[in-house]
């Protein structure tokens, strides 16, 4: 029988603070505005503009970016907006319509994906599509912020050197944060190095730190999608194979599939929720993208550890 862990953890609090599409501009501002599509970006985009801009985040904590939509009013401050900061490579499913509206307006548009040297997707209805989800490797989040401070260098009244500075203070966070997950993930034994998630989103981290994809609930790369039956036979064989003891389900999604897949497996195995594809609200465990990814890392190498508690008990 399967069980759900939710480990609490400390957390990692952040200097800068998102902020949402509603209500953020300064009455009688005259600050450039950044519109940014996702509130993983919009965190990176904040600690990298600072004061210098007004930054909106179109995506609420805890949603969903592959369903999310915004409003009509939303997408009008996106026609007028200094510079529109999105994900791209499909992730963002039902902004397109508005991004192409800006884009015709003329609106400076940065997609982050395009930055990067995507993965392909090698199985479900986005097989052989490029994968969204990069921001799980933090080595590819260095180059969306170096391409960011460009980008952001460009627009009228920005002050450069503040921008710099900013720049350069987040990359060595960045890279702190990859030196700690390295350091983490590494120790996880090679056997057991084995990801199973409500869908295919730890691809770029499994490439960096040596993991394996098993497979997901969902085999795609799009929450919208449903896995049939043989879909989850055949998990479910793989599963038993390579003997994982522990799932990880998105705090984004329920995880009713997750448990159902679970239960099904012929060995225990836990459940253990991760925070994949969106911020939360302050407090919950993944407020800003460092956060998040730290939080995910201490739950992916607890989850899949020897010393896990759950394989403690059941030698007692």
């Amino acid at each position: 029988m399967s069980r759900v862990l939710f480990k609490p953890l400390a957390l990692i609090l952040a200097s800068a603070t998102v902020i949402g599409a509603s209500g953020c501009a300064t009455a009688g501002s005259d600050k450039p505005v950044i519109v940014v599509t996702t509130n993983i970006l919009g965190d990176v985009v904040q600690n990298v503009v600072g004061d210098e801009a007004e930054v909106r985040v179109l995506m609420q904590p805890n949603a969903d970016p592959h369903s999310f939509e915004i409003s009509a009013q939303d997408g009008a401050m996106m026609r007028q907006a200094d510079l529109i900061v999105t994900n791209g490579l499909g992730l963002e499913e039902g902004l397109q319509q508005h991004i192409d509206s800006a884009q015709s307006d003329d609106v400076p548009i940065l997609v982050a994906g395009e930055v990067i040297e995507p993965l392909a997707y090698t199985e479900g209805d986005t097989e052989g599509a490029p994968d969204p989800h990069f921001w799980t490797d933090p080595a590819l989040m260095v180059d969306v912020v170096d391409t960011l401070e460009q980008r952001v260098l460009s627009i009228d009244g920005i002050a450069p050197r503040a921008i710099e500075t900013s720049a350069a203070t987040y990359q060595a966070e960045l890279a702190d944060l990859d030196a700690a997950m390295t350091e983490a993930l590494t120790a996880v034994p090679v056997d057991r190095r084995n990801l199973v998630t409500n869908h295919h989103v730890f691809g770029y981290l499994a490439a960096r730190y040596d993991f394996r994809v098993i497979g997901a609930v969902i085999p795609g790369g799009t929450t919208l999608a449903s896995p049939s039956a043989s879909d989850l036979r055949d998990l479910v064989a793989a599963i038993e194979e390579a003997q994982v003891n522990t799932i990880f389900a998105e705090s984004s999604q329920p995880d009713r599939l997750v448990q159902v897949l679970a239960d099904g497996a012929n060995i225990d195995v836990d459940v253990v929720e991760l925070f994949t594809e969106s911020l939360t609200d302050p407090g919950e465990g993944a407020d800003t993208y460092l956060t998040m990814m730290r939080t995910n890392t201490e739950r992916i190498s607890t989850g899949l550890s020897p010393s896990n508690p759950k394989e403690t008990e059941g030698k007692q």
